[in-house]
C-alpha cells in the first residue's frame, strides 16, 4: 500500500478520537472525499473490467478503500466500524469493484471467532484496543492475538510505543530503519511491510529501501551487530561494541547504541511471536485484501498445501482421545518434581553437569524438516550475509560456551546500564520481563488452581540453556520432565529459526490446551529470547566501558 500524503493521514487520525462527534465529523470527510473519486472514474469498458484483467482501475482509491475495508473489521470503535460496513456497500452499488480480506482472521493458527471474541467480554481489553487504535491508527494482528492477556498487552505497548515514538536518543525515522533490518533477518515480511510504511510515514528517505547499501554507513555498520545479535549472541565481543563506538564521523554514542540494541532484540524477538503464532498480513497490507471475486472454495491451493484448509486439532474430538491424559501426567509430573525438592537436594557439580548435558542435548533438537529458506530479494536487501544464520554448533565440533547470570545478570547489571543510558527504558523492559514471566491463571487446560510456576521457569531457563545462559540454582534434570520431545521442537524453531514455524508444530504440542495459553507461552519464549540477547549485547558494552 503506498503512503498517503500528511492531509490524508490526518483525516485518518480524526477516526481515533474518543469523542464520537470528532470521529462522525471525520468519517464524513472520508465519505465525501471517497464519492469524488469515485465520480472522477469513467465508466470502464467491458474488455477492461477489473473481472477481465484482475487489476482495478484507481490505484490511490483502492488504497482508500482497503484502508476501509481494514477498519470494517479492525476498529475497536463500532460506530466507525458499521460507517466503513455501509460505505463499502455505497462504492460496491455504484459498479466499483471493492476488496475482500485474504485468509481467516488475525492468525493462521486461532480461530478467528477465539481471537475477536476477547474484547467483546472484556471492557478492560477493549479500552486498550482504543487506546492503540488512537496511537497508530490501527488495531494491529498481533496486538489482537496479544489481547488474550491484557495485562501484558498493555505494558508491551506501552513499551513499543515509548521505544518507537517518544523521546529517545535516535531520530524516527532511523528507529523504523532499525526494526525493518532486525525483522528481516527472520524474513519477517510482516513486520518489515509494517515498518516500511511507518519510516515513509515519518519522513524516511525512500531511497534507502532499495537496501541496506543505499542507507547512511552509521546504519550499514550496525548490520554486522545485527546478524550475530539474531542468529549467535554468545559470539559478541567488546570490539564489537569499540567498532561502532568508534567508527569516526559515522561513530554511535553509547545511547544511541543502547537504544538501537533494545530495538533489535525487540523486533528479533518480535518476529518470533509473528510466526509462533502464525500471524497474518494486515487487511490493508499486501497479502491481506484481494479484489478479484471469491472463487467457489474459500481454500487456494496453498491453503490446502500448508494444511490451512484442515480442521483445528483442537476442535477434533478424536485427537483430544487420542491425547486423552497429556495434561494430568504433566500435572502428576510437577507434583513428583515438587516432593523431589522437598527430599533431596543436588550437589553443585551435579547442578553443572545437568546444565552442560541439557544444553548440549538442545543443540541436537532439530529445528524443521524443511529446506533452507531462501529469503526473498525484497526482503534480504535491508541485511547483509543472507547465508548466515543458527546452526547446530555441536554437529562441527563446536559449542556455546556457558554465561553464567551469576556473573552477569538483567537484574544486577543490564537493568541499570540500560536505565542509566536510556531513562525509563530498563524499567519498563523489567516490567515486561516481569508480567510474561510470572503471568498466571493458575489453569492448566481445564484445571484450575493450579501452581504453573515450575511449569513457566521451566521454559524460561530451557530457552536461556540454548543460548548458554545458567542459573546456579535451577535443576536443569526437570526440564526433560516438563518438555516433551514436540514441545522443545517448537521452541527451538520459534527462538532460533521461526520463518520455519508451521501450523503442524503449533498443533503438535499440548494439545489439549487453550489457544489462550499457547499464546503466553509464545510471550514466554518471545522475552525470554529478547533478554538472552540482552545479557550478551549489554555485557559486551560493559566490558567496553570498564
Amino acid at each position: 500500500m503506498e503512503v498517503q500524503d500528511q492531509e490524508s493521514l490526518g483525516r485518518w487520525d480524526g477516526l481515533g478520537s474518543r469523542d464520537a462527534s470528532s470521529r462522525n465529523e471525520a468519517m464524513e470527510n472520508i465519505c465525501q472525499e471517497i464519492m469524488r473519486k469515485v465520480e472522477d472514474i469513467k465508466p470502464i469498458p467491458p474488455a477492461l473490467s477489473p473481472s477481465a484483467t484482475g487489476t482495478p482501475p484507481n490505484c490511490d482509491l483502492n488504497d482508500i478503500l482497503a484502508h476501509l475495508l481494514m477498519l470494517s473489521k479492525r476498529c475497536p470503535f463500532e460506530d466507525v466500524k458499521g460507517q466503513c460496513i455501509r460505505l463499502l456497500q455505497a462504492v460496491q452499488d455504484l459498479g466499483i469493484r471493492i476488496p475482500r480480506p485474504l485468509g481467516n482472521g488475525p492468525s493462521r493458527f486461532i480461530p478467528e471467532k477465539e481471537i475477536l471474541k476477547v474484547s467483546k467480554v472484556d471492557a478492560r481489553t477493549q479500552s486498550i484496543f482504543e487506546d492503540a487504535f488512537a496511537a497508530l491508527g490501527r488495531l494491529d494482528n498481533i496486538s489482537l492475538v496479544m489481547g488474550f492477556h491484557p495485562q501484558y498487552l498493555e505494558g508491551f505497548l506501552r513499551t513499543q510505543h515509548y521505544l518507537l515514538q517518544m523521546d529517545g536518543p535516535l531520530s524516527l525515522h532511523y528507529r523504523h530503519y532499525i526494526g525493518i533490518m532486525a525483522a528481516a533477518r527472520h524474513q519477517c515480511s510482516y513486520l518489515v511491510n509494517l515498518h516500511v510504511n511507518d519510516f515513509l510515514q515519518v519522513g524516511g528517505d525512500p531511497k534507502w529501501l532499495k537496501g541496506l547499501d543505499e542507507a547512511p554507513q552509521k546504519l550499514q555498520q550496525l548490520g554486522e551487530l545485527n546478524k550475530i545479535l539474531a542468529h549467535r549472541p554468545w559470539l559478541l565481543t567488546k570490539e564489537h561494541m569499540e567498532r561502532l563506538l568508534k567508527a569516526e564521523e559515522h561513530s554511535w554514542s553509547l545511547a544511541e547504541l543502547i537504544h538501537a540494541v533494545v530495538l533489535l532484540t525487540h523486533y528479533h524477538s518480535l518476529a518470533s511471536f509473528t510466526f509462533g503464532c502464525g500471524i497474518t498480513p494486515e487487511i490493508h497490507c499486501d497479502g491481506g485484501h484481494t479484489f478479484r471475486p471469491p472463487s467457489l472454495s474459500q481454500f487456494c491451493v496453498c491453503d490446502i498445501a500448508n494444511g490451512n484448509g484442515h480442521i483445528n486439532h483442537h476442535e477434533d474430538p478424536l485427537g483430544n482421545q487420542e491425547m486423552c491424559g497429556e495434561v494430568e501426567v504433566l500435572m502428576e509430573r510437577m507434583k513428583q518434581l515438587q516432593e523431589c525438592r522437598d527430599d533431596e537436594e543436588a550437589s553443585q557439580e551435579e547442578m553443572a553437569t545437568r546444565f552442560e548435558r541439557e544444553k548440549t542435548e538442545s543443540m541436537l533438537v532439530v529445528t524443521a524438516e524443511e529446506e533452507e529458506c531462501v529469503p526473498s530479494r525484497d526482503i534480504s536487501r535491508h541485511f547483509e550475509d543472507p547465508s548466515y544464520g543458527y546452526k547446530d554448533f555441536s554437529r562441527r565440533g563446536e559449542h556455546v560456551p556457558t554465561f553464567r547470570v551469576q556473573d552477569y545478570s538483567w537484574e544486577d547489571h543490564g537493568f541499570s546500564l540500560v536505565n542509566r543510558l536510556y531513562p525509563d527504558v530498563g524499567q519498563m523492559l523489567d516490567e515486561k520481563f516481569q508480567m510474561a514471566y510470572n503471568l498466571t491463571y493458575n489453569t492448566m487446560a481445564t484445571h484450575k488452581d493450579v501452581d504453573t510456576s515450575m511449569l513457566r521457569r521451566a521454559i524460561w531457563n530451557y530457552i536461556h540453556c540454548m543460548f548458554g545462559i545458567r542459573y546456579d540454582d535451577y535443576d536443569y534434570g526437570e526440564i526433560n520432565q516438563l518438555l516433551d520431545r514436540s514441545f522443545k521442537i517448537y521452541i527451538k524453531t520459534m527462538v532460533c529459526s521461526p520463518e520455519k514455524t508451521t501450523k503442524r508444530m503449533y498443533e503438535s504440542f499440548w494439545r489439549q490446551f487453550q489457544h489462550s495459553e499457547k499464546v503466553h507461552v509464545n510471550l514466554l519464549l518471545m522475552e525470554a529470547r529478547m533478554q538472552a540477547e540482552l545479557l550478551y549485547a549489554l555485557r559486551a558494552i560493559t566490558r567496553y566501558m570498564t
